[in-house]
């Protein structure tokens, strides 16, 4: 049985990649689709934040200028719903794409009462476009999403299977977090995720688990609360 009756997924774009240098790798995609459809078969309701960095990452755009760059994030980010879009139709999984600039020709705008109501009829809502706005992540799409949703978790894939004191891929010695409160991510300056995102889910009391996307089986155990990553919740 699941622990959680609805919940956000955050993706990042780089996931999608899989072990190409850039764009999509569509058994990738088709992996993590599955995983998805298993959630869903389980009754999860599941709304999906996926980033863009697989195709653009605007903070590395040089002389650009921001406003601009991340504007070329946030179409990157609907590349990765629809491909993400067109992976749930092939497993027979009801999607919409929902995105917070209007492009109605290929997409939903993002309504919230709309949002739910997809979720209640058993719908996958993939929310691209970030938060429609420049100098805003991803990851703070995601808490603002989950957020407005009332999802009861969200959770945010990573490369690494939780939180850590330092980069596990640079130093052996890296200790990691099973639990930690949304302080400590701000305090000690984990840079597991931006601080604006981190205090929209401590203000809103919306747990976290950080966990890794490798096998995307994780997925479903998160979502049956198993004990995989780490949870960052209220003290």
């Amino acid at each position: 049985m699941p622990k959680y009756k609805r919940i956000l997924l955050k993706l990042s774009g780089e996931v999608l990649a899989g072990q190409l240098s850039g764009g999509i790798d569509f058994d990738t995609v088709n992996t993590v689709c599955e995983a998805v459809k298993e959630c869903v078969s389980l009754g999860v309701e599941v709304g999906i934040v996926v980033g863009g960095g697989n195709f653009w990452r605007g903070r590395s755009s040089g002389e650009m200028d921001r406003t601009r760059a991340d504007h070329m994030g946030m179409l990157a980010t609907v590349m990765n719903s629809l491909a993400l879009a067109d992976g749930l139709e092939k497993l027979n999984v009801p999607v919409r794409v929902q995105t917070a600039i209007a492009m109605q020709q290929i997409a939903e705008p993002y309504i919230r009462n709309r949002a739910v109501r997809h979720l209640e009829k058993g719908r996958v809502v993939i929310f691209g476009c970030g938060t429609g706005n420049p100098f805003f992540t991803t990851d703070t799409a995601a808490a603002l999403r989950a957020a407005e949703i009332d999802a009861d978790i969200m959770l945010k894939a990573s490369n690494v299977d939780g939180i850590y004191d330092k980069d596990p891929h640079k130093f052996a010695d890296a200790k990691k977090y099973d639990t930690l409160t949304y302080t400590d991510i701000l305090s000690k300056d984990l840079k597991v995720m931006d601080g604006t995102a981190a205090s929209l889910c401590r203000d809103n009391k919306l747990p976290i688990l950080v966990f890794n996307l490798e096998d995307p089986a994780n997925v479903v155990a998160a979502v049956k609360g198993e004990n995989i990553g780490t949870i960052v919740k209220e003290d």
